[in-house]
């Protein structure tokens, strides 16, 4: 069902809107610089705390988990205090969470200053988008939520040449002290800049109490536009993470035979693909947000197309032809954020960061599956090609989830236009929709 009680789609915001869009977005880049800060001092904590690869991995495995397992939850929290109470306390626990991994001399401590730090990174972006949610008509929305995942990809390219050569001169406990106190120090720019709603709107916070949280879920998850939004991220963001975070550089120097520092290279193609892309497609979408769901059809098409091509030429694969398909995965990240407008558009305003956090366990869960099956796959058989057939695999079955709730959702959009509602994009019937005069309900 199309929400009623939503921001307006149309309309420009003010100029108070952006500044405390900017001052919220500036929290998710510190936020991916600090998820990010351990890639470059890997080598540099197993020396500090004594402990193996194995060991050393569990950072990442508990960072990541803490921020799924916290998304729902996120949400809730966001919808019912406000994103600037969040934004505050995601500033504090990033804060004490660097201050705690620049402390550290034991791997227990350490690993609790991460467990910390990732608390603080998953109330983040959730926080975000519902403040833009808030401030932004629809149209503009896109574009904004295109421009904070841009902003933190800023984040991410500071924690890479930048923070080792901090590493490498005045040390780890300067680095991530310095790192710490300057988060904390800016949560006070937060509490005076930003307001969870524009000027002359007043906020109004949902109480939610044990009983009406898991209702407040459901609610939010029988939406076909939210079940369409969660199956858009799981399929469309999840082969550039695996690729960035993991499997990318030993694929490339093992099963391909190319220098660390080429493989390194062609993995910064995911970032700068992403940044430069993002506020192009959150522009296009939101002139045209009638092409959201083909854009998304045509990349996942495209990626379909990209990874056969990877997993069946004879190896080693020359430069000439990864480049160009690196760039094309990177999409994938750009195309994921329409799945956020698609929360925002199909709920009322009062559970869209609900929702967002519903949506955004999508591509997590694709993540986390696809990682570990090429894992097991690898450790198996020995061979890359083989592992990362476990990629295809998700893609394929998350391509076909996001058809159904496709189809679903815009049986739901036709039957609120008979019923004269205002619906966020304008649809026509083709010969796949549900067959006329068939309840709206029953396509869900």
């Amino acid at each position: 069902m199309v929400a009623s009680t939503q921001a307006p789609v149309t309309g420009k915001a003010s100029r108070r809107s952006w500044l405390v869009w900017f001052v919220a977005a500036l929290v998710y880049l510190l936020a991916v610089f600090h998820r990010t800060s351990f890639g470059v001092a890997g080598l540099e904590a197993a020396d500090r705390f004594g402990v193996g690869a194995a060991a050393l991995s569990a950072f990442t495995v508990l960072q990541v988990g803490v921020y799924a397992v916290m998304q729902i939850p996120t949400g809730v929290l966001v919808d019912r205090y406000g994103p600037r109470r969040i934004l505050i306390a995601a500033l504090l626990c990033l804060a004490l969470g660097q201050v705690l991994t620049a402390f550290a001399t034991s791997y227990g401590l350490a690993l609790l200053g991460r467990g910390v730090l990732g608390f603080g990174d998953a109330i983040t972006f959730v926080s975000v988008l519902r403040l833009s949610a808030a401030h932004f008509p629809g149209r503009q929305y896109t574009v904004v939520m295109s421009l904070t995942s841009a902003i933190g990809f800023v984040g991410n390219l500071a924690a890479t040449v930048p923070l080792t050569l901090l590493l490498d001169g005045p040390g780890w406990l300067p680095t991530f002290l310095v790192a710490g106190l300057v988060t904390a120090l800016y949560s006070a720019v937060v509490a005076a800049r930003v307001r969870d709603t524009p000027a002359g709107h007043p906020a109004t916070p949902v109480p939610v109490d044990r009983r009406e949280l898991l209702r407040q879920i459901r609610s939010a998850w029988r939406v076909p536009g939210t079940r369409l939004g969660f199956w858009v991220h799981f399929s469309t963001g999840f082969a550039p993470t695996v690729l960035t975070l993991l499997w990318g550089v030993p694929f490339l120097v093992r099963g391909e035979g190319i220098a660390p520092a080429t493989a390194s290279a062609l993995l910064t193609v995911f970032v700068f693909g992403a940044m430069f892309v993002g506020p192009v497609v959150g522009g296009l979408v939101a002139a045209r947000p009638g092409l959201r769901m083909p854009l998304v059809a045509a990349y996942l098409g495209g990626a379909t197309a990209v990874w056969s091509l990877l997993l069946s030429l004879p190896g080693p694969l020359p430069v000439a032809i990864l480049l160009p398909c690196f760039a094309f995965l990177a999409l994938g990240v750009p195309a994921s954020t329409i799945a956020f407008a698609l929360a925002r558009d199909y709920n009322p305003l009062h559970r869209v960061g609900t929702a967002t956090g519903l949506v955004n366990v999508g591509g997590f869960s694709a993540t986390t599956v696809a990682a570990l099956l090429v894992g097991v796959l690898l450790q198996y058989t020995g061979s890359f090609r083989i592992a990362l057939l476990a990629v295809v695999a998700v893609l394929v079955y998350g391509t076909f989830r996001l058809l159904v709730w496709w189809r679903r959702a815009r049986a739901e959009l036709f039957a609120a236009q008979a019923r004269g509602e205002q619906v966020p994009v304008q649809v026509r019937r083709h010969a796949w929709d549900t067959p006329a005069g068939r309840p709206a309900s029953a396509a869900a």
